[in-house]
């Protein structure tokens, strides 16, 4: 009798492991299928490109133009901050008015870029540290100068010190045109070549150079 029963238990666990064993093998197949058709979907060439591409492909000189023009765009609004209590000139407010407008809303626009890259923003206040060996900067002292002048004085060492910042400015434009990867950024060069030549003809012309 317990010879009987144990043979049946048996025969039972047997059944039972054997009923497993096609479940586990019919959702293996059936996940094997799927992962593998996944796995093909994941490595095409359309799909693989595609992710990068719905941002926009950028590269080293995109980064370095972000980077660079962020502080750069600081200090020009720094100086034009200025303006309005210093300045004799209506000209000279207007100018540093519309170099204002424009170069707030491109610092947030590059400080958005760098952050979706995964790239670090640079830190407010990091102008002087950027000075040395970016193009068009102004030195601490030239700053200092800046701030301490009015009227005709100031208008006019404004205006030469912002051609020598909008200068670099093309100069960093001109590279991004020339090296960077991303069209969003490379819109924006041409933007600032042509918005900083027209107002570096406008200032020449100010003060009496044209």
């Amino acid at each position: 009798m317990n010879t009987n029963r144990s043979l049946i238990r048996r025969g039972a666990a047997v059944a039972a492991a054997g009923t497993a064993a096609l479940v586990l093998a019919a959702c293996g197949s059936n996940n094997d299928g799927s992962a593998g058709h996944d796995g093909h979907a994941s490595k095409s060439p359309t799909a693989s490109a595609s992710a990068p591409a719905a941002q926009g492909q950028h590269n080293a000189a995109d980064v370095a133009f972000a980077k660079g023009m962020i502080p750069h765009h600081r200090q020009a609004v720094e100086m034009a901050d200025l303006a309005p209590t210093r300045a004799e000139s209506a000209e000279v407010k207007k100018l540093a008015d519309e170099i204002k407008k424009a170069q707030d809303p491109e610092i947030k626009t590059l400080s958005g870029w760098l952050t979706s890259w995964g790239e670090q923003v640079p830190a407010e206040g990091a102008t002087d540290h950027s000075a040395h060996g970016m193009a068009g900067m102004m030195t601490a002292e030239e700053m200092d100068k800046l701030k301490n002048s009015s009227g005709k004085a100031f208008d006019t060492a404004f205006m030469e010190m912002m051609i020598k910042h909008h200068e670099g400015a093309l100069a960093m434009a001109k590279t991004e045109k020339a090296e960077g990867a991303f069209p969003d950024a490379k819109t924006m060069a041409d933007a600032i070549i042509t918005s900083q030549t027209a107002e570096i003809a406008r200032m020449n012309d100010l003060l009496g150079k044209s």
